[in-house]
């Protein structure tokens, strides 16, 4: 496992969609061992491949020791509606408030190229959108509001 560098907004590449993984392999087990090393040294809870570098269609999300690695990810289902705060490891000192589904259900291939579904609700719904935004080439601040900036070095931040 190697840690990456983040590509932080202003780069292309966060603004083109992502291409599909068209073979599972050694490269791409790398790539997303890689992605995880990067996402846990920021302290995120989730990253796409763009956000290293990488035009590839997949991305990772962790919340309550639950690890999803979705490749070639699709969205099946959302409905309703949750407002909340977010970052992005790739806008770092920014947070604004999104509109987000209030349930997503998405289907992708895992690492062994198996076809999972996965279901969320609140914080997980957030991070699977906002996540599968990343391969669209759409960063969270172009649909958020009230976008402020935070002084990461201050004690008044809002998270």
């Amino acid at each position: 496992m190697a840690l990456r560098n983040i590509v932080t907004e202003g780069d292309e590449i966060l603004e083109k969609k992502a291409k599909k993984v068209e073979t599972i392999n050694e490269r791409i087990h790398m790539i997303l061992d890689d992605m995880l090393e990067t996402m846990h040294a920021s302290n995120g809870i989730g990253i796409a491949a763009p956000q290293i570098g990488v035009l590839r269609r997949m991305f990772l999300v962790e919340l309550d020791d639950r690890l999803i690695e979705m490749i070639n990810p699709e969205i099946l289902e959302t409905s309703g509606v949750q407002v909340g705060e977010e970052g992005c490891l790739s806008v770092p000192g920014c947070i604004g408030t999104v509109e987000r589904p209030a349930y997503i259900r998405m289907a992708g291939l895992d690492r062994n190229g198996e076809r999972f579904e996965v279901e969320g609700t609140e914080l997980l719904a957030v991070a699977l959108a906002h996540e599968y935004d990343h391969l669209e080439g759409i960063l969270f601040v172009q649909k958020a509001k009230d976008i402020i900036e935070v002084d990461e070095a201050s004690d008044d931040q809002r998270v």
